[in-house]
């Protein structure tokens, strides 16, 4: 239970950056999510059991040609190019932290539902944690040394409102989950509590991208739901469900033929949509966009000058000319999970990512857990504007997938020592 609870905060508030520890160089996250992987060893070598599922194996062989790609990056970065050490040993430490907390995690026996029991930690530690950072914003509390609010967007202990709106993008689905997933009526009042709770601190963030991830996500789980209500007894088909496929059918058409009558009210339906962007008018989201395809170019170009095989871990761009230098670091990150993990380790980490992406959504599918597919579905599109793969909750969302997928372990590889 200690161990669970450890593991659970280091995940839940590893965004959670304003929140240092006084004198040492990491956060509560870091050092929670240390002593879990400590306790984790101590007791392997104290006669612990492990199990090798075919989950730990898809961690494990990713984890392996991620550190092949950045080890040759990191090569051709030395010969080429100057390398920052500070940034470098920043991502190789992550990684290391990340690699060891989804390998032991889901070597854990029984790890599907201890990890379930996390996530139950985690929803409860995080909604804790968004009553106290709105009362922070809303000036109900006070708190020294933290600063809620980053301009109009609300960024809570986070640095920046971004990283606090990955953290609702992921965390709602995964409360939805754990709620549609329960059969204590107490339990489906907290997931639903902190669906509601989550939903609105996302909006206070202004973020354009946790609003079109939790769109998609809608989306996708209404989708998957009526696939599943069509489908249900047995491949029957009774009255109601045909007039609902009879309409689903004829909705296409419908919407075709209303087409020209859409385009005529574009200009309004453009100033809804921004209205529901950052800045109500739209123009910061241009500047965002603007700023995020010079990243992009810089990025593909930074690539292909190395071959595609990476310059290793940490930023590798130049600072962009297009906004003002004066606080910005240097180097720059692309801001784009795919095409920064492209400049770390080349095209194979790239490929690597998608697989365990797509290994993560074809595992929950087959379970048949519409919610994690939705949560896939978040990290992927979170992931394409913003640089998501250091954020441990990404990864435990991910772990949680393959382990809810594939439960069975490999006999011949189980192994249990006794004293």
């Amino acid at each position: 239970m200690i161990r669970d609870a450890l593991l659970a905060f280091g995940i839940a508030m590893s965004y959670a950056v304003q929140l240092s520890i006084p004198g040492l160089p990491f956060g509560y996250s870091e050092l929670f999510l240390t002593l879990w992987i400590l306790l984790s060893i101590t007791r392997i070598l104290a006669g612990g059991r492990l199990e090798v599922t075919p989950a730990v194996a898809k961690l494990g062989r990713f984890w392996l040609i991620l550190t092949l790609a950045l080890g040759v990056g990191s090569i051709i970065g030395f010969l080429t190019t100057t390398l920052f050490l500070d940034p470098l040993l920043h991502d190789t430490m992550a990684y290391v932290l990340l690699a060891c907390v989804t390998c032991l995690a889901a070597a854990e026996p029984n790890a599907a539902v201890r990890l379930r029991r996390i996530a139950w930690w985690m929803i409860a530690v995080a909604s804790a944690g968004f009553v106290i950072q709105v009362g922070l914003g809303f000036g109900w509390i006070h708190q020294s040394g933290v600063h809620p609010w980053y301009w109009d967007r609300f960024c809570g202990w986070s640095d920046n409102p971004n990283q606090l709106a990955l953290y609702c993008a992921l965390l709602g689905p995964l409360a939805l989950h754990l709620a549609t997933t329960t059969s204590n009526p107490w339990g489906r009042c907290l997931g639903v509590c902190s669906l509601i709770l989550t939903f609105y601190v996302g909006r206070l963030t202004k973020s354009d991208t946790y609003l079109y991830t939790t769109v998609l996500a809608c989306l996708i789980l209404l989708g998957l739901r009526i696939r599943a209500w069509l489908t249900s007894d047995g491949g029957k088909v009774s009255l109601p469900r045909q007039l609902a496929l009879l309409f689903a059918v004829g909705f296409l058409p419908l919407a075709i033929s209303m087409a020209p009558y859409a385009l005529s009210e574009a200009a309004s339906a453009e100033d809804f949509a921004k209205s529901l962007t950052k800045d109500k008018g739209g123009e910061a989201t241009a500047e965002t966009a603007a700023l995020r395809l010079y990243l992009w170019d810089a990025a593909l170009d930074k690539g292909a000058r190395s071959g595609s095989l990476g310059l290793g871990p940490g930023p590798h761009l130049d600072t962009p000319p297009v906004v003002n230098q004066q606080f910005l670091p240097r180097p720059f990150e692309a801001h784009s999970t795919i095409l920064d993990l492209y400049t770390q380790g080349g095209l194979i980490s790239v490929l690597a990512l998608v697989w365990i992406l797509g290994s993560s959504a074809l595992s929950a599918w087959r379970a048949k857990l519409d919610a994690l597919v939705a949560l896939v579905a978040s990290i992927a599109v979170f992931s394409a504007p913003h640089l998501i793969i250091r954020h441990p909750i990404v990864w435990f969302c991910l772990t949680l997938c393959l382990v809810a997928g594939t439960p069975q372990a490999i006999p011949a590889i189980v192994r249990q020592r006794r004293y």
